[in-house]
């Protein structure tokens, strides 16, 4: 095992509490009070009119996606660059994904290219915000212009704040995940957020098998069993309660990075002025002669773990398309994610530092 994970969750709350509470009450599935009180908590910290908690985030998107009537032979334009979890989303829902470039300096959706990729059959956009930045608000004018419903994948950004406001407020519905590795952790769990009533009332109404919300065991559509369970929701409230400890912590470990790494020809993401970061992942370029792999390899030799970003829907092998998209595969190709969680000290973060530089010299292609 390495010296220095990417990623260990912190559970120093009250979450062995209020896991064993939940237990103790019989209380242990979809039912209970933490799931009552843990989306209370997302609305709480997002602001949002609806929280509904799910069972992950990858069923968070198929769950929006379907809600907003994405289905056979509809279009979602979707960034290459991103999670696989996006694009089977929309595979799921029975869509074709229709994968776009992504611009250099955020590695984010480029607003150009989703213009370019709208037809008549485009039925939705599926901006995904990366490791520590946000989708330009480009897009959400775009898609209002051209009256189509934008699924905002937040996966990795809870916490992110836009001019004060929480991230995922331009969209129809933003979707979170609440894996072992994210900021605010449930284990497995996502959420999905809307300021839309009508929308939120279907949400909750499919996501729990399509069960009327007053009429219990009437079915009267189609729907899911995408719900969250009492423990899980357990762990997110005692982490939510310490939210803005984790997210002060992670900001401070990124800015220490950035600052350590600022002469070492590491390309960090940019991030507008106006946002305010949760920093889920720390993550940059290696200098385009550097071979990213081989530097993650002396990196483990020396005790620190990396992961590479990820690798481009369009070259999956059940999504290949003959697009060649330069931007989006030369960040997968440089891209490194270096120990982010929020338990690390200044001290680890040096660490990391000092092996990283040292691997970036001697691995020069």
């Amino acid at each position: 095992m390495p010296t220095i994970p990417v990623y260990v969750p912190s559970l120093t709350g009250n979450e062995v509490d209020y896991v064993m509470d939940a237990v103790r009450s019989g209380w242990i599935s979809s039912l209970g009070q933490y799931v009552d009180r843990f989306e209370q908590a997302i609305k709480d910290v997002t602001g949002a009119r609806h929280a509904i908690a799910v069972s992950n985030g990858s069923v968070a998107i198929h769950l929006a996606l379907h809600c907003v009537d994405v289905g056979p032979g509809d279009e979602v334009i979707v960034p290459t660059f991103t999670y696989i979890a996006s694009v089977n989303a929309i595979t799921l829902a029975g869509a074709r994904p229709v994968f776009v470039d992504v611009r250099m300096e955020d590695w984010l959706i480029d607003p150009a290219a989703v213009e370019d990729a709208i037809t008549p059959r485009t039925k939705a956009i599926l901006p995904v915000d990366l490791y520590s930045a946000v989708v330009s608000p480009a897009v959400f004018d775009i898609a209002k212009a051209h009256g189509i419903a934008v699924v905002e994948d937040s996966a990795e950004v809870f916490g992110t704040t836009i001019g004060g406001t929480h991230v995922g407020h331009a969209a129809d519905v933003a979707t979170f995940s609440f894996f072992g590795n994210k900021t605010v952790t449930t284990g497995e769990g996502g959420a999905v957020i809307s300021n839309d009533d009508a929308l939120a009332a279907r949400l909750r109404k499919v996501k729990g098998q399509g069960q009327s919300l007053d009429k219990r065991y009437w079915h009267d559509e189609v729907g899911f069993n995408y719900r969250m369970t009492n423990i899980c929701a357990a762990i997110g409230l005692a982490q939510i309660e310490r939210v803005d400890q984790i997210l002060a912590r992670k900001q401070a470990i990124a800015a220490l990075y950035r600052q350590e790494l600022a002469d070492s020809g590491m390309q960090f993401q940019q991030v507008p002025g106006d946002v305010k970061s949760s920093e889920w992942l720390v993550s940059a370029l290696v200098p385009p002669e550097a071979d990213r792999d081989e530097v993650m390899r002396q990196m483990a030799e020396n005790g620190v773990d990396t992961r590479p970003v990820f690798y481009c829907a369009h070259h999956m092998p059940m999504y290949a398309t003959r697009q060649t998209l330069p931007v989006a595969e030369e960040i997968s190709r440089r891209g490194i994610s270096l120990p982010s969680f929020p338990d690390l000290t200044d001290d680890q973060v040096l660490r990391v530092c000092e092996v990283l530089k040292a691997a970036l010299l001697s691995a020069r292609r």
